[in-house]
């Protein structure tokens, strides 16, 4: 039961349970510490809330990330990528042009 709740060990965690009870009394031992719990669990919560609004403003102010390098970007030819390989024998020469103007 080391490090039972943070820093605190088994033999603290005996000191602090017999000073509550010669502080509070034992017949309201019980109450004073649910009351306590209750505490506890809601700085709990409050505190995870902080922590989650801060990963999320930090994880926002994060730029995206690109999904293909700038380099490769760069040496990237867009007419190239852009023109279907199906486009080039459409037109060969001048006399194919001049060809399909006799036929109409």
């Amino acid at each position: 039961m080391v490090g039972l709740i943070g820093n605190i060990g088994t033999w603290e965690l005996i000191l602090i349970l017999l000073v509550a009870v010669i502080v509070v009394g034992p017949s309201k031992l019980p109450e004073v510490a649910r009351s306590v719990g209750k505490a506890v669990g809601e700085l709990r919560r409050a505190t995870s809330g902080i922590k989650r609004e801060f990963e999320e403003a930090i994880s926002l102010s994060d730029p995206p990330k690109p999904q293909r390098p700038y380099n490769e970007l760069i040496k990237q030819d867009p007419v190239e990528d852009t023109a279907p390989d199906e486009a080039e024998p459409a037109i060969n020469s001048p006399d194919d042009f001049q060809n399909d103007l006799t036929k109409n």
